[in-house]
């Protein structure tokens, strides 16, 4: 046994058992590496020293994955091996670069990627660079002092390796990403935009985001967010547009923990923290359904939920304006984000329904405040039109509302500020989770042409109208069948 993962164990056998008896296959890089940390692995790098594509169309066959070349001219070779609870593991396979396997592992980013080990021979670790005691030290070190020069999108993998494993970068590694920051533009957007999103995907985003920032990376990036620094906003916020944006990502990793996961019944030490399970804890698995949605392959909701916490406030610094007693406003600060982050995303290559999220999201983040600010529960009416306007990324919605809100007051929020925010939010789950059919979609109960044939009206926008009006009719309980609807038409005409 290769590995204390059965499902892993048999990949790696099945790979061995297409190799030729002579031909060496090694595992290499990060699965090496998350091995001798005893974490989940799903990324499996091999080199061989000849006919890649060969070896790997023959796992292929034997695993039932998919088979496609990433790299033709560099022999570089993919499988795409699927679990039965849709779990998707990678097999990359690549041709030797160099002249031996210890080049190769020589030319990699950081010395913790650079260990290896032959699949016939898994007791003995190749380790050239390092990687085994900056490991156990806890440090990230580049290979070489040209590490970053060959492929500066190894600034951002360093950030989120550092973050991600909780290792330490040194400080001459610091200085070799900082001198190279400036050759980031030269990357693609496609490679920037990946490494970014695993970022956001990761663990202490608000710390890796500083650190890019700190390197001179995030200007290449997300230029945008440089105006936010010094933008003084009044209270409630207790900090500037940069930390408050900063703070946005701390609280939305707090608010994810406590949503995503069964804890009620368990009160922690922090009374917010435990208000927030309490109300909103029996929406958990819902959440997790939700969010487990992914509008690409290869990226996540959740990446583009941060995206939009690290995007909501990008149109305060072009909509400041300060009233005569000082207070300082940002009216229209949401329409003209949304704007904004649309271009930023398409701009990082997302997909179109990828952008079209994250622009609702930040369009519609203050909604859920200005719900709560009233003081009085929810309608009916208030949850229909909320949903009509947000649509799925209502949810997204609410999820940073509660972020943005802990980052706005920090200490000082009260109780009943919060407890308000967070009956409106239960409110919403309620309604989009629960009451759907009633509140946020209920049934048609008119189609346009039956309108126009019962009340002798002709096509034009007036039906979609009175069609609309139908639907919140029925939401709010006014209208519960088709002669009901009828003659709400007729009222309305």
């Amino acid at each position: 046994m290769l590995t204390d993962d059965s499902r892993l164990n048999q990949l790696l056998q099945e790979v061995l058992s297409q190799a030729p008896a002579d031909q060496p296959v090694y595992l290499v890089g990060g699965a090496v590496r998350d091995l001798q940390l005893n974490r989940p692995v799903h990324d499996l790098d091999f080199i061989v020293t000849s006919k890649v594509r060969a070896l790997a169309r023959r796992v292929a066959d034997v695993t039932g994955g998919d088979f496609f070349m990433l790299d033709v001219g560099r022999s570089t070779a993919r499988v795409i091996v699927h679990s039965s609870d849709g779990e998707r593991t990678f097999l990359d396979f690549c041709a030797l670069r160099g002249p031996d396997l210890e080049s190769d592992l020589r030319d990699r980013d950081f010395t913790v990627n650079a260990i290896a080990f032959d699949l016939r021979w898994p007791e003995g670790l190749i380790d050239p660079t390092g990687g085994m005691p900056d490991l156990q030290a806890r440090v990230l070190r580049a290979c070489s002092a040209q590490s970053f020069q060959n492929d500066p999108v190894r600034i951002l993998r360093g950030v989120r390796l550092a973050q991600g494993l909780d290792l330490r970068l040194l400080p001459e590694t610091l200085a070799a990403m900082r001198q190279v920051a400036r050759r980031l533009p030269e990357i693609s957007a496609e490679r920037r935009r990946d490494e970014l999103l695993r970022i956001l995907e990761g663990r202490q985003v608000r710390t890796a985001v500083r650190i890019l920032d700190d390197l001179g990376a995030l200007q290449y990036i997300l230029p945008e967010l440089t105006r936010l620094k010094g933008l003084a906003q009044s209270a409630p916020h207790i900090f500037d547009g940069w930390e408050h944006t900063l703070t946005v990502l701390a609280e939305l990793e707090r608010v994810w923990a406590g949503l995503m996961v069964d804890a009620t019944g368990r009160p922690g030490a922090n009374p917010v923290m435990d208000a927030l399970v309490l109300r909103l804890g029996p929406y958990h698995s819902r959440l997790a359904e939700h969010f487990r949605v992914q509008l690409n392959p290869d990226r996540s909701l959740r990446g583009l939920l941060f995206l939009a916490g690290l995007l909501h406030d990008i149109a305060k610094p072009h909509t400041r304006t300060v009233d005569p007693d000082g207070r300082i406003r940002f009216f229209g600060h949401a329409e003209l984000g949304a704007r904004l982050a649309a271009d930023c995303a398409r701009r990082m290559v997302l997909s179109q329904v990828e952008v079209d999220r994250l622009e609702q999201i930040v369009a519609h983040h203050m909604r859920v405040h200005l719900l709560a600010m009233s003081g009085e529960p929810l309608t009916r009416r208030a949850i229909f039109r909320y949903f009509r306007d947000c649509g799925l990324s209502g949810v997204d919605v609410v999820v940073l509302s509660l972020a943005d809100m802990l980052a706005t007051y920090g200490d000082t929020l009260s109780q009943p500020v919060w407890e308000r925010e967070l009956e409106t939010a239960k409110a919403l789950l309620e309604g989009w989770f629960e009451q759907s059919a009633v509140m946020v979609k209920p049934p048609r109960l008119l189609t346009g042409t039956e309108l126009m044939d019962e009340l002798s009206l002709t096509p034009g926008p007036l039906i979609g109208r009175l069609l609309d009006g139908i639907r919140e009719a029925q939401a709010i309980g006014e209208v519960n069948s088709k002669a009901e609807a009828l003659e709400w038409a007729r009222k309305c005409l």
